[in-house]
């Protein structure tokens, strides 16, 4: 029932259209599953239009010096969430306008088959949820939800909008392309007259729900994490390079556990060492041939 949408390949890396041989090694290895495990990274979502950190040649961190906010620098400095909040603030209405992709769509079926048993994403776009994948942990937290530090009361980010808008009535900048967190780039001379609204309830400072770098994602989503991969027979890692320890530990409690572990993605990963196979394809391309 996948309903074929165009893919957007600005950002996808090249890549030789998939193999027979390699489509028989997966067809096997996803029958063979009974209990599937998925977890997906930046390189399921770069299909939808939105770039990842770690591509070669097209990824933030090779066609720019610009790196990520990290945690610290958000809550202890103003002037840094003024910056970050007034680059989301301009890239929001592109970011949150972005649509699953083929791959997304397959693994929602996937799911809906009982194939799947769990999915967990280490991307904060809800596409997955958008999809209308249900057995999701979104690893990393969601760019659509926003908490207060002070009082943890949530808003959504589209209701942040609104508040941005009547603090900022003339504000305008243009940006200068899209990261991958959905924020653009301004200069400071563009930030300095915007301003930021405080928890209404509370008075205290808006975070989006989502792990910035140097953060760590709770002890209970670990665990609930692991409870799931406890439950799964095989892992499935599809768009991920697995760069990032909070996503690889699961990895590597499935290899202490013996489970199968079959990796898709274009260019190597931390795991292609104790794979059982590794797939070099786009996941919008060589999922949806999967039965």
């Amino acid at each position: 029932s996948v309903s074929r949408t165009s893919p957007n390949l600005a950002f996808v890396p090249v890549c030789l259209p998939p193999d027979p041989v390699e489509v028989k090694e997966l067809q096997r290895f996803v029958s063979n599953a009974k209990r599937l495990f998925v977890m997906t990274g930046a390189g399921i979502s770069t299909e939808s239009g939105i770039p990842d950190y770690r591509s070669e040649g097209i990824g933030l961190y090779s066609r720019t010096n610009r790196r990520p906010i990290q945690h610290a620098e958000f809550v202890h400095s103003a002037s840094a969430r003024q910056r970050y909040w007034a680059r989301n603030f301009v890239g929001w209405p592109q970011f949150s306008s972005h649509q699953p992709n083929t791959a997304h769509l397959v693994l929602r079926d996937w799911e809906k088959l009982g194939k799947l048993h769990w999915l967990v994403t280490q991307n904060v776009d809800a596409l997955h949820t958008k999809a209308g994948s249900q057995r999701v942990t979104e690893l990393h937290g969601c760019m659509h939800r926003v908490f207060c530090l002070a009082c943890g009361d949530q808003i959504l980010r589209s209701e942040l909008q609104k508040h941005f808008e009547a603090l900022n009535p003339t504000w305008k900048a243009e940006a200068f392309g899209v990261a991958p967190d959905g924020d653009v780039f301004l200069t400071d001379e563009q930030v300095h007259n915007f301003q930021v609204p405080a928890c209404h309830k509370c008075g205290g400072i808006l975070k989006p729900d989502v792990t910035f770098f140097g953060d760590t994602v709770s002890r209970e989503k670990v665990n609930f994490v692991h409870q799931r991969l406890a439950e799964s027979d095989s892992m499935l890692v599809a768009g991920s390079s697995m760069q990032v320890y909070s996503g690889y530990r699961f990895a590597l409690a499935a290899q202490e556990k013996k489970l199968p572990i079959a990796i898709l993605n274009i260019g190597p990963t931390r795991l292609d060492h104790f794979a059982t196979l590794k797939l070099n394809s786009r996941c919008g391309e060589l999922l949806p041939l999967i039965v």
